[in-house]
């Protein structure tokens, strides 16, 4: 008899695999993901809004379908969470945010469509930085999201409910999205994998292209939807389903051209990387610094790979971030929400507060175009490029970013290091693979970039990095008591 913590500790790979081969029922595996969230989320605070009751339903009705012999979905019987940034049906989405806080979609958002007929089963949906506007896991509608490695600090964000609900294994499948780095800066806090795949690969629909939600309008042109899991192989069979085009999103690509699955086999031998611990000389925690060097290094001696120290310029760019993601958001629809008290988060309702000439935010798209110019140049020598996905660990709950990196003071919220935003800009795939805890016991994730639209080397180069150095077996001891 295989127990409900041990059903918890599965990939959703294995699980799946369980139920086609009748090994297990998905009435068994949800009930003992529905188990362990009872227990652990109390104190995590992962989910917003728990389906329980609905997932349940969907179970009994999956069962009956293993029985009866009818063909399996991919992911058939395998519960899975997703960001409350991402429309559901029907049932409540509130983005984080006031002025959502009893917002329940009339349409599903494209991937979840697909998760559906690919037999995956809602268990809820995962706590959000407000509309997505922050690396953090608070906001002023929901309970805090804490870090299950420490739960003194924050999973970060924005995809900070998703990232804390596979950590702690409340769920072994989930999907997140990335406008300046909210699946990889989660992924890298909790010790999971995290990919952004490229532009376009997962179409997004109505989230980022439905004018009539202000807030949940933005980022349309930076917004990347992906998985957190524990393994690379699940974020592989996810992708599997949902990516591909889609006419309701003028942005998805055709194709793709290739298997998710199929991928995590390429060989890396004569590959030539780039890395840098620093971007030139920006701060970064010292414990950081050294783990994603060690990590870097594999490369080289286990991979056969052409390792070199190298990076783009781009610290004249560090405020372009925010004027693009301005430059994509429903100002005056937001600016209304501001009137009306509806917005929290203190930089948030700064910039609501800002006057912005057309100039302004014309300079950030000739600037952003500065940055691709310089990335496609940069990586047409190399065909990855790594870095530490952040410059230093989980920070304090409750804040909106550290203090201080190797006693220095942070001007920024982005920290001042430049490894997230710019492949948002760009669009290229990358990925956050866990390379190792600090000496506080906090995990770190270094950064895999590849070329533009190279998602199989990304997801090759993620595969071989978990082979050398697995992770998917370390559990943070909230998980293990």
């Amino acid at each position: 008899m295989t127990g409900s913590d041990d059903i918890s500790r599965m990939s959703g790979t294995e699980q799946a695999q369980h139920i086609r081969n009748k090994q297990l029922s998905p009435v068994e595996v949800t009930r003992a993901v529905l188990d362990r969230i009872d227990a652990l989320d109390p104190e995590l605070n992962a989910f917003c809004t728990l389906t329980a009751d609905m997932a349940m339903d969907a179970a009994h009705t999956a069962e009956a379908a293993v029985m009866a012999g009818a063909p399996l979905g991919p992911l058939h019987g395998v519960p899975v969470s997703l960001k409350d940034l991402i429309c559901t049906k029907g049932v409540r989405t509130m983005l984080g945010s006031e002025a959502y806080k009893d917002f329940v979609p009339d349409e599903d958002d494209i991937v979840v469509e697909r998760l559906k007929d690919a037999g995956a089963i809602l268990l809820g949906k995962t706590n959000t930085a407000e509309l997505g506007y922050g690396a953090v896991g608070h906001n002023n509608i929901s309970l805090t999201t804490r870090n299950p490695w420490n739960t003194d600090k924050t999973p970060g964000g924005s995809s900070a409910g998703s990232a804390a609900a596979v950590a702690a294994g409340m769920g072994s499948l989930t999907l997140g999205s990335d406008g300046g780095g909210s699946i990889r800066s989660p992924a890298s806090f909790c010790g999971l994998f995290g990919m952004k795949p490229s532009f376009g690969r997962v179409p997004a629909y109505p989230g980022c292209r439905d004018p009539r939600y202000p807030g949940l309008s933005s980022w349309e042109s930076t917004e990347h939807i992906g998985p957190l899991t524990r393994t690379v192989q699940d974020s592989a069979l996810m992708l599997k389903v949902v990516s591909g085009p889609d006419m309701r999103d003028c942005h998805s690509l055709p194709g793709p051209e290739f298997d998710w699955l199929e991928t995590l086999q390429q060989d890396l031998r004569g590959k030539r990387i780039a890395y840098t611990p620093d971007f030139g000389g920006c701060r970064v925690d010292t414990d950081v610094r050294q783990l994603t060097t060690e990590a870097a290094q594999v490369f080289a001696t286990e991979f056969g790979c052409e390792v070199v120290e190298d990076a783009p310029d781009l610290s004249d760019m560090l405020d372009l971030h925010w004027m693009i993601i301005l430059r994509d958001s429903d100002l005056s629809g937001m600016r209304e929400l501001h009137r009306k008290g509806l917005i929290y988060m203190p930089h948030l309702r700064a910039a609501m507060e800002q006057p912005y000439s057309a100039e302004a935010l014309t300079d950030a798209a000739r600037q952003r175009q500065e940055v691709v110019m310089r990335m496609w140049r940069f990586m047409s020598k190399y065909d990855l490029f790594l870095c530490p996905t952040v410059a230093y660990p989980a920070f304090d709950i409750d804040q909106y970013g550290p203090d201080t990196i190797e006693g220095a003071p942070v001007e920024s919220l982005l920290g001042g290091l430049p490894s997230l935003w710019p492949v948002n800009h760009t669009g290229q795939p990358a990925a956050s693979v866990p390379c190792g805890m600090t000496s506080t016991g906090l995990p770190v994730g270094l950064q895999i970039i590849g070329r533009h639209l190279d998602d199989p080397l990304v997801m090759a180069a993620s595969a071989a990095f978990e082979t050398a150095r697995p992770w998917a077996h370390l559990w943070p001891e909230i998980a293990t008591t």
